[in-house]
């Protein structure tokens, strides 16, 4: 990344301490860990120099949040303003190898440690066969009463072990697929079987034409209603190719007519928001195909603060740290 300009009154974000220098006792608000599994991609792709690309990424951003009118408070211009510095954000590293049975302990076993020391984890991907791993690893115990969420253009119902199969695995693993819901779902980027098997199975399943036609965070709020309804904890799949080609080049399987960036994030910082979603991954970009403007990793950066700013809002509801 080109050298960025400094400026004490415009911190910059990312950067965050790694989990061991906590000090002793004490926990985060949000664990970044990367997964980057890649060898059973069904696309050639070199998905695990993305968790490195993010990190690097972030530190263009600012970790303020901007105070909206309607809501920003009465005390004068700039009151209101939240700071993403306000919470207790630490960095696990990356799972070393998490391909394979081997691997996919590694991880799991990882993701496990990190929450234990923290509220939420946000997984680095990698490709999508990552969200078993992280998902298995964050429910713990506590599948029978867990939740996934996908936002997604694809099933993920392939059989076989590849970026296409997570979902399938997870249900095969004991997850109620009554308590799956997958957003973006798009027309050609799917087989009728596979479309029959979420059907049976009794997956939720919001087409990517209806995210068109509704505000993303009515859409999460009943997507996270559905998926918490036994009261466990939910995991967030955010696989990137759900979005336009044209703000998400880096992804193999994006598609011309993909949804917005601004959907995608508004979608991430929704469900973020909501105390049961307790660990999410951001996956299938492969950074070192990005445009030259580096576009994709730059979005995936960006649904990592806006997953942050998520956790923050929880304060609304007693559970985080930002204030209003």
């Amino acid at each position: 990344m080109s050298t960025l300009s400094h400026d004490p009154e415009w911190p910059r974000a990312g950067a965050w301490p790694a989990i061991e220098e906590l000090p002793p006792g004490a926990s985060a608000d949000l664990v970044v860990l990367g997964v980057p599994a890649w060898r059973t991609s069904l696309s050639p792709t070199n998905a695990h120099a993305t968790p490195a690309a993010v990190r690097d990424v972030l530190r263009r951003y600012s970790p303020a949040l901007m105070p909206d009118r309607r809501g920003g408070g009465t005390g004068g211009e700039g009151r209101g303003v939240r700071d993403l510095g306000d919470l207790v954000i630490a960095d696990a590293g990356d799972v070393v190898e998490p391909d394979g049975p081997e691997g996919e302990a590694r991880a799991r076993a990882a993701v496990a440690g990190a929450l234990a020391r923290s509220s939420t984890l946000m997984a680095l991907g990698g490709d999508n066969s990552a969200t078993v791993a992280t998902a298995l690893g964050a429910w713990g115990d506590d599948l029978a009463h867990a939740g996934l969420v996908t936002i997604d253009a694809h099933y993920d119902l392939r059989d076989g072990v590849s970026n296409g199969s997570p979902v399938r695995r997870l249900v095969e693993a004991g997850l109620d697929p009554a308590r799956i819901v997958q957003i973006g779902i798009a027309d050609f980027a799917n087989s009728a079987a596979y479309a029959r098997r979420a059907a049976d199975l009794g997956i939720t399943v919001v087409h990517r034409d209806e995210l068109h036609r509704r505000r993303p965070a009515e859409i999460m709020a009943e997507a996270i209603e559905v998926a918490g309804a036994a009261g466990g904890p939910v995991h967030l799949d955010i696989d990137v190719d759900v979005c336009d080609r044209a703000v998400a080049p880096a992804c193999p399987a994006s598609v011309p007519g993909g949804i917005a960036a601004w959907e995608l994030r508004s979608l991430v910082r929704s469900a973020a928001s909501d105390g049961r979603v307790r660990s999410a991954d951001l996956v299938e970009i492969d950074a070192t195909t990005d445009a030259d403007d580096g576009r994709t990793v730059r979005l995936a950066a960006l649904c990592v603060l806006e997953f942050a700013a998520g956790v923050g809002a929880r304060s609304a509801s007693g559970s985080g740290r930002l204030g209003a």
